[in-house]
């Protein structure tokens, strides 16, 4: 065996506290928020509420600051994979033991952080890249065919690579993350079953007969399948012991109502947006304090340590606040249409073009809109309503064509319900084509049942 010695340049991202922070502060929602400014106020005497009750909204131009464009180098992180401190530092360097304890939101970090202790580097970039791209259960907001090919080229590699990390994302400890649908997580938790005759007629049951199982007709499974109704009941059983989606929404903890970060109201001609500051208390260095350590005698390192955390956490505070007004300044500008006509007029849009409008990464969008909420016209509702998929092979949102669809059926006569290939026909009139099963998708979603079910018999005369 020959021993050489060989020079090797890379490049990575110097993880600091302050950038771990202000990554960590960017996801938090509103009560959360409320939380960690209070316990930082009680641990650390170089913080101060501010009460000033002239300051119930904060307007997107005073938000900008210095110190905000100072730390804007935060957003250069490119993956969540890096807070799992994978490929930065030593080996015995935890980033996230860095920060204040707690644990993330985000199922998705979760996850990575605990990828970490066996993946490596490039593998978490793939499985990041699978994770950024699936919805809050865990299942893939697109064709896993395109996404690979994309991902290929963002991340240089090939399909075939992003494909092998999405099936070790499948059949791993979150058993179903990353799948294509529904039937595709089933199938990977009744992989990891033990293989027997009930396991197999499971697999067929979801693979062949999603419909007649999701409908509890015990009787057509069995017909379908050529199998008795013993062994469907057991295999349904089976299914049924199964999760759903591979991510569990998390516990309700809201007391009944709900709390917008941020607000938009149309004044002068235009859409103005406003952080709500009376969500969150806001904080500010105790000038006293700064004031009375800069003349303090003797060593005060400790005092001069808190001091320096309370700068990062005021700094953190503005470039989250700044990063939200952003972010939401681009969706009120690109959804007007919705917030002036309805939910018919939504237009297409997606993490990749709001990322692209404000400069920073997808990832960085999807943590900034998770959980956030906001006051319009219309209503308060979540941040990601206001992202919308494209309908193939047209210009409009499928969210769109799905509230015409819901029109349609509100508009008809009772004795005369539309069909579903009517409703396609009539949607076609208006230059929306779709098939009549993406009709009955949609009605299915807006738990509307069909034509002849919705049917009322005409009142005599």
């Amino acid at each position: 065996m020959k021993t050489s010695v060989r020079a090797q340049l890379t490049q990575g991202v110097n993880l600091t506290p302050q950038l771990l922070q202000s990554i960590r502060l960017l996801q938090l929602t509103a009560p959360q928020l409320e939380l960690e400014l209070r316990q930082a106020l009680d641990r650390n005497p170089m913080l101060e509420p501010v009460d000033d009750d002239e300051a119930g909204e904060a307007d997107a131009v005073d938000t900008a600051t210095d110190a905000e464009l100072e730390a804007a180098a935060w957003d250069e992180l490119p993956d969540p994979v890096f807070l799992s401190g994978g490929g930065t530092g030593g080996a015995d360097d935890d980033a996230c033991a860095r920060i204040a304890a707690g644990e993330s939101t985000d199922w998705r970090v979760r996850l990575l952080q605990e990828l970490s202790f066996e993946w490596g580097d490039g593998a978490l970039r793939q499985a990041q890249w699978w994770l950024d791209h699936c919805d809050d259960h865990g299942l893939l907001e697109g064709d896993p065919g395109e996404l690979a090919r994309e991902g290929a080229a963002a991340l240089t590699t090939t399909a075939a690579a992003l494909e092998a990390a999405r099936q070790r994302l499948l059949h791993g400890a979150w058993t179903g993350v990353a799948a294509a649908s529904a039937a595709e997580c089933l199938l990977a938790q009744l992989a990891s079953h033990p293989a027997d005759a009930t396991r197999s007629l499971a697999e067929r049951m979801v693979g062949e007969q999603i419909h007649a199982l999701a409908a509890h007709d015990n009787a057509a499974l069995a017909h379908a399948l050529g199998a008795d109704a013993d062994a469907v009941a057991a295999a349904t059983a089976l299914v049924l012991s199964l999760r759903p989606s591979p991510v569990e929404p998390p516990a309700a903890e809201d007391d009944g109502h709900v709390i917008p970060d941020v607000s938009v109201r149309f004044l002068g001609g235009q859409w103005r947006v406003a952080l709500n500051g009376r969500a969150t208390p806001r904080i500010r260095i105790a000038a006293h304090c700064e004031q009375a350590l800069a003349h303090a005698p003797g060593d005060q390192s400790v005092l001069r340590g808190l001091l320096d955390e309370a700068r990062w956490l005021v700094r953190g505070i503005a470039m989250r606040n700044d990063t939200l007004l952003r972010t939401v300044q681009v969706l009120v500008e690109r959804q007007r249409a919705f917030l002036e006509r309805g939910e018919e007029a939504i237009a297409p849009l997606t993490l990749r073009e709001v990322a692209d409008a404000i400069g920073m990464h997808e990832s960085t969008v999807s943590r900034i809109t998770s959980g956030k909420y906001i006051q319009t016209p219309r209503g308060t509702f979540e941040l990601k309503r206001l992202f919308a998929v494209r309908l193939e092979g047209a210009a409009v949102s499928g969210a769109a064509v799905k509230a015409m669809v819901k029109r349609l059926i509100d508009a008809e006569p009772g004795h005369a319900p539309l069909a579903d290939d009517v409703i396609a026909g009539l949607l076609a009139r208006r230059g929306v084509r779709i098939a009549r099963r993406t009709v009955a998708k949609y009605r299915d979603q807006l738990s509307i049942p069909s034509a002849r079910q919705r049917c009322k018999p005409a009142l005599a005369a």
